[in-house]
């Protein structure tokens, strides 16, 4: 995640993140990804089922449950395992995690393990009784995911009314004292959206939004040709850049972040030098301390059987399984092959990500999108979109 509110706009300083020593055990939550030890982040797609059919969901969700879906119990076992091992944050995600029968007991007993569990919803199942039980359970967050207004949304979730249900839902869970954010997926058919979403941002009191980049996985294979193209990139990404420092300027300080794709660091950076914004080298040592890409190193996935992946997208490779084996022993056994470059991929990488003077913030950027692209896992990955001059060719 890139933070455009907090390197643009002054919300934290590097020393925000020293105070706290680093560790992600100390971090209060919106300082996670400036850790040093990086335990994971895990998201665990709990659910393949969704009442939704997105044109764009990396897990290809679908109306029914996943084969051999994780048992209650085998689920708290996982949770217990991750709890143990230090990763600060559990992400219910799916398909829909809201159709899981269970999911309030399990987010219970995360948050009783000691986690900070958040959700990751289409929004539309939550009325005033289910957003009250989620507030019950103790439930940090909620990301209910938004690609554009009214219709443009409904065709990407494949159902009418999807846009008013949700935002009912994000209401709902506001009014009973969640945190609540939209999660916006960038492509073609909805990048005209933007600034109608920073609109409704401000009327709704809606206090964060993350930008995701397109990501070439599940149904997501199939929009690679809706992806921006690197010029169209540039022009969005300073589009959300002026939008945030508008809001802030305005004393409506809303959270930004740009989601998947770690170019988006030394872009804002190199904006900065050019316009000597007096924040520029705050930038850099935060951009620093991000690390860049976490693929296998701060997020991780296990899906509805218990896969273990590297991220959410990467769900062609499965590291082991948590049935198998507990979450901790797989996330620390480097002689897996990916799992023991991933942690050490510098001297894999390829290309112009080889040569890159930003690999120190970037970290190769998304491993699994040049797969997709090139089949070479190392190569470059095709949605960088900085130019040979500014990566230092």
């Amino acid at each position: 995640m890139i933070s455009i509110s907090r390197l643009y706009c002054n919300t934290i300083n590097p020393s925000d993140v020293l105070r706290y020593g680093r560790k992600a055990s100390q971090l209060p939550s919106h300082l996670l990804h400036y850790s040093e030890d990086k335990r994971p982040v895990v998201v665990y797609n709990c659910t393949q089922r969704c009442n939704l059919h997105c044109v764009h969901c990396y897990s290809k969700s679908t109306g029914q449950p996943g084969d051999q879906e994780l048992s209650t119990r085998e689920a708290k076992t996982f949770i217990q395992d991750i709890a143990a091992f230090g990763s600060p944050v559990i992400l219910f995600s799916g398909g829909e995690p809201l159709t899981r029968p269970d999911i309030l007991e399990l987010i219970d007993f995360a948050v009783a393990q000691g986690l900070r569990a958040v959700l990751s919803t289409n929004g539309t199942l939550i009325d005033t009784s289910l957003a009250q039980q989620l507030k019950d359970v103790k439930l940090s967050y909620v990301g209910v995911s938004l690609d554009g207004m009214t219709e443009v949304n409904d065709a990407f979730r494949g159902v009418k009314g999807a846009f008013q249900r949700a935002l009912q839902g994000l209401r709902n869970c506001r009014e009973a004292g969640i945190k609540v954010g939209l999660r916006f997926t960038i492509n073609k058919r909805n990048a005209s959206e933007i600034a109608k979403i920073f609109q409704l941002l401000e009327q709704e009191h809606i206090p964060r939004i993350c930008f995701y980049h397109l990501v070439y996985s599940g149904r997501g294979n199939d929009l690679v040709e809706e992806d921006l193209s690197s010029e169209q990139t540039r022009q969005v990404l300073d589009q959300i850049i002026d939008l945030t420092d508008d809001l802030h300027k305005r004393g409506n300080p809303i959270e930004v972040l740009t989601v998947d794709n770690h170019c988006d660091g030394p872009y804002i950076y190199l904006r900065m030098l050019e316009e000597h914004h007096p924040r520029a080298d705050d930038a850099l040592q935060l951009l620093q301390y991000n690390g860049g890409n976490s693929s296998g190193i701060g997020i991780g996935c296990v899906s509805w059987d218990g896969a273990v992946y590297p991220d959410q997208f990467w769900r062609h490779y499965s590291l082991g399984n948590v049935r198998e084996r507990p979450f901790s022993d797989i996330w620390t056994d480097t002689s897996e092959p990916l799992m023991g470059k991933l942690k050490q991929r510098k001297p894999y990488l390829k290309g112009r990500c080889a040569a890159c003077r930003w690999m120190n913030i970037c970290n190769g950027n998304f491993r699994v999108r040049a797969e997709a692209t090139t089949g070479d896992l190392w190569s470059c990955d095709p949605a960088c979109y900085l130019t040979d001059r500014e990566i230092g060719l």
